[in-house]
Formats: structure tokens, C-alpha cells, sequence
């Protein structure tokens, strides 16, 4: 804004390299709520200029995620098309023509040690060398710094630790760090949000804006999101992608309202925001400069109460896609009101009422002492009803346990157990009208007998 662009622009760049990382969803949220709470823009942009490490129908679940958590961008890009175009090229030509950067014929070192391995100066650098990979010259003992936009600090780096970096493989196509910058640049972003562990890379680009004579964007590096067990939140500690998280049963939306707070705090404490409230209070002071936690309980708290509150009807239909079309959509409607309080992930709905569809396996030691007498007898005032519905049901169960003198308790929980096979279940008698008389008596009779 303050570069002389008409309007806030953001982008979201990921490669795609595999499922999106939590990580990620919250740099693409944070980014589109900085653009659009300033009315700008935001941009995607798939940077997939490594061939090496893409994997197939990456870019496109990228795409359905964003949207389908309604991250909509405004305008879309794909590097490896614009590498055809030229772009990088002609930017690498003009850093080697300014002597800013040289050609480089050593063999390519392994992408974790480019940039940062123990010998920061190329051999190539001052050889008559006509082709192959473009490098950085990178000058000796200068200090590059700038202030981060997140962390509200001034960074600084000496030249001398920073590494003669490939800017353009010997195959045309550019690394992340040219790429990075022609782009942003051509792009008119004027904000980019990435992650802590790009910090390092900054100086590199900060000598590319500078050898380009092109503005630099505001830079900000979000904070690392921390594993309650210690360290970053990896692979090794449990789900980290946004598909592992949907797979067990999240919902988008808890999903996403969790993510807002990883980092970023309301000046209210509130913490159950949709998108469109989100953005419509979302601001740099909000961002948060030390590491959130990724509390997974709390996590599976948010869902459980996204779940209750949800539309019967909105339930139904993301239990009936959640299972693929597994049970029936209507019988699912019916039981979705009764599960619903218990339930704190989609996955939750077959343990709860998978005995709707399968008849359970009924441990008999889970009974009380008298439950024979008691299933007799709800079989016989069972059996007398005409009409199945839910008062018939509950005025004849009621009248057998007070003719009888039954503990209420243990007569409904034995009843509970012959026809589900838990003592946990949605309530047994809103239960009996969905499964049905003929069914509810065939249970009944075959622990009887």
C-alpha cells in the first residue's frame, strides 16, 4: 500500500508436493483475511517449477480445498506456465549481464543443502563459464535487514553467512527463490505471509529485490505451530494435513475456526468465529508473535460443539457423504437428532448407531440381576401395541415398571443393552420407533429364548 499499489494484494504460493498441511491452511487463511478485510486481493499461485518432487492431483485438491473452505481467490497463476513465457530467464539474464549472479556447471547439490551447506562460495564464481545453472554472487560482508511485517522486528543478516544460491536450474526451470520474487513482483503483491521456516531464505531474496531494483512487499513470517508433546507439529505425532483431519471426521468449518486462532487473537477472547466474521475483524495486531500450541483436544471440543449446533437437516446430508452413501439417507435423518448431543466427530455416528443397521452382538454379563424378567415383560407389553409411536411406547413401558415395581434405571438399561448391545446409545425408546416393532420384538425374543 504504502509502494505506490492501488489496493492490498496477498497471495497463497503452495507447491504441489502432497496433501495441504495445517500449516498451510492457516498461511492461505491469514492471507486471505489480510487482503479481504482491506477489500484488496488474493491471489493463488501453484509454484510446481520442481518436477521432481510434484505429486499427481496435488494442484487440483489444493484448488478444492481452498474453495471448499470458501478461500476464494480473485486471481490464479501456475509458475511452470509462466516459465514458458520466458519470465524467469530474462530476470536470471539480467542479474548474470549486471554480474550480480554467474553461471554454474557443478553438479546439483541436494535441495535440503542448497543455500546452507559448509561451502558458501561457489568454485564457479569467478570462472568464464557461458552456461548452465544461474547462481547468486552473493557480495561479501554486507548486512541486508528489513522489519517483519508479522514479528514486528528488524531483521538482520551478514553476506558472509549466506550462500551462493541457484537461482535458474541448468533445465530453465527457476528455483523457489527467483521465482518467488519475479512473481511477487510481477503480481503487484504488496503483502506475503509465509512460514517461520522460510525465515532463512529472506536474505537471499532481499539482494534479488535489491539487484532487480523492484520494490519489495511487506514480509511476514508466521509462527511455528507447536505439538503439545514438544517440538513442531509433524508427521510423526499424529495428523498434520488437512485430509487426515477431514478423514477422522471433522467438520470444515470447526476446522477452519480452530486454525484462526493457531497465531492470531480477538481483542475479545471470542472464539467461534464464521469466515465472514473472521475477516470483518481480522488485523496485524491480532497476529500473535509466540508459538501457538496445536491442542488437539481442544480441536475435538470445537467440532463436538460445531456438531450440536449444526442443522438437522445440514448434519444428515455431511454424515450421509461422510459414510459414501454407506446407510440409507432417510434413516440417517431419523437418527441424527438422537445421536447428535454425543456425537464429537462424523465418525462417531457408527459406533453410536451402527445397531440401527446390524444387529449387535449382545454380551450378557453387561446385564442386571433380574434382566430376564425384565425383558419378558417389555416383550409382552411390546407386542400388545398397535400403533408404534413414541408416547404408546413410553405410556406402556411406564405403566409395566410401575405394575411391576421396577427400578426405573436398571429396567431401561437392560432394555437399552438387549436391543443395542451398549449401555451408551442414543434414548432407547426414540430408538424402538426408528428401528420398528418387528425388529425390536425379533431382539428381544432372541435373548428371551
Amino acid at each position: 500500500m504504502d509502494k505506490g499499489y492501488k489496493k492490498l494484494r496477498t497471495r497463497f504460493a503452495p507447491s504441489p508436493t502432497g496433501s495441504i498441511h495445517i500449516g498451510s491452511l492457516r498461511t492461505a487463511l491469514f492471507s486471505y483475511a489480510l487482503a479481504k478485510s482491506a477489500k484488496g486481493d488474493f491471489i493463488l499461485r501453484i509454484e510446481d517449477t520442481d518436477k521432481k518432487r510434484e505429486v499427481e492431483g496435488s494442484r487440483e485438491e489444493i484448488k478444492n480445498h481452498l474453495m471448499d473452505f470458501g478461500l476464494v481467490w480473485d486471481e490464479f497463476y501456475i509458475q511452470s506456465e509462466r516459465k514458458e513465457k520466458g519470465l524467469y530467464k530474462k530476470a536470471a539474464d539480467e542479474l548474470v549481464k549486471k554480474g550480480f549472479a554467474f553461471y554454474c556447471s557443478c553438479k546439483a547439490r541436494n535441495a535440503k543443502e542448497e543455500g546452507y551447506s559448509k561451502q558458501l562460495r561457489d568454485p564457479c564464481r569467478e570462472k568464464d563459464i557461458t552456461k548452465g545453472a544461474v547462481k547468486l554472487k552473493v557480495p561479501e560482508d554486507q548486512t541486508v535487514k528489513y522489519r517483519d511485517y508479522v514479528l514486528d522486528k528488524e531483521i538482520e543478516w551478514n553476506t558472509k553467512d549466506v550462500a551462493d544460491t541457484t537461482l535458474l536450474k541448468s533445465d530453465g526451470f527457476p528455483t523457489y527463490h527467483l521465482a518467488v520474487v519475479v512473481d511477487d513482483n510481477a503480481m503487484k503483491i504488496t503483502h506475503a505471509l509465509r512460514g517461520y521456516d522460510w525465515l532463512p531464505s529472506t536474505p537471499i531474496h532481499l539482494l534479488l529485490y535489491k539487484y532487480l531494483d523492484i520494490d519489495r512487499p511487506e514480509i511476514g513470517h508466521l509462527t511455528d505451530i507447536l505439538d503439545p508433546d514438544g517440538g513442531k507439529l509433524s508427521k510423526r505425532k499424529g495428523s498434520v494435513t488437512v485430509n487426515e483431519f477431514l478423514k477422522q471426521g471433522y467438520l470444515r468449518e470447526a476446522l477452519l475456526n480452530f486454525v484462526m486462532l493457531l497465531g492470531w487473537a480477538p481483542k475479545d477472547n471470542r472464539e467461534f468465529f464464521t469466515l465472514e466474521e473472521f475477516v470483518s475483524v481480522f488485523g496485524k495486531d491480532g497476529l500473535q508473535k509466540s508459538n501457538p500450541m496445536f491442542n488437539r483436544n481442544k480441536l475435538l471440543w470445537m467440532n463436538s460443539q460445531y456438531i450440536k449446533e449444526s442443522k438437522n437437516e445440514n448434519l444428515k446430508t455431511k454424515i450421509y457423504k461422510f459414510y459414501d452413501g454407506k446407510y440409507e439417507k432417510d434413516l440417517v435423518g431419523k437418527i441424527t437428532p438422537l445421536v447428535k448431543e454425543r456425537m464429537k466427530l462424523l465418525s462417531d455416528y457408527e459406533s453410536l448407531a451402527g445397531f440401527f443397521t446390524e444387529k449387535p452382538k449382545v454380551d450378557k454379563k453387561l446385564f442386571g440381576e433380574n434382566w430376564q424378567d425384565h425383558l419378558k415383560n417389555a416383550f409382552v407389553v411390546l407386542e400388545s401395541i398397535d400403533d408404534w409411536e413414541l408416547s404408546k411406547i413410553n405410556d406402556c413401558l411406564m405403566e409395566l415398571v410401575q405394575d411391576k415395581d421396577y427400578k426405573t434405571g436398571k429396567f431401561f438399561m437392560d432394555l437399552r443393552i438387549a436391543i443395542t448391545g451398549n449401555k451408551v446409545t442414543p434414548p432407547i425408546n426414540e430408538s424402538l420407533v426408528i428401528l420398528g416393532k418387528e425388529e425390536t420384538l425379533e431382539r428381544l425374543q432372541s435373548l428371551i429364548s
